[in-house]
């Protein structure tokens, strides 16, 4: 439970930080720009994926410790699934430009999928 904890001590801090950098940066520079997602609901989505899969790699790490970092080169891979079906009705959509919905998805992706894998070396090299 205490490596869970110590990573929501800074995924929390990160989220709130990232959160409000880019609502501020949509709101105001991109205030023109109708986007087809909400930051909240960007935001949520990469926070609940990114718990879910720093759980998955606890409990792989604690169970099966020589496959942890496999198990995060298969749920890197099925992050990137559920990140196509999130944006599924987007790429549906009738939108004409969808470039700059597209990139205020996929930069706080990768940002968080850095954040997961600093945790998921630290989690590697304790084994």
């Amino acid at each position: 439970m205490a490596p869970f904890l110590n990573f929501l001590k800074y995924l929390i801090p990160f989220s709130i930080v990232l959160f409000v950098a880019q609502h501020f940066i949509v709101s105001t520079l991109f205030a023109d720009i109708p986007f087809f997602y909400s930051t909240w609901s960007i935001y949520t989505f990469h926070i609940i994926i990114t718990i879910l899969s720093y759980l998955f790699l606890l409990f792989v790490n604690k169970n099966f410790s020589v496959y942890t970092g496999y198990s995060f080169m298969g749920i890197s891979v099925i992050k990137m699934m559920a990140s196509v079906v999130f944006l599924i009705p987007l790429i549906k959509s009738d939108t004409i430009d969808r470039i700059p919905d597209i990139a205020i998805f996929f930069i706080p992706y990768f940002l968080y999928l850095f954040f997961e894998t600093i945790f998921a070396i630290r989690l590697i090299n304790k084994s």
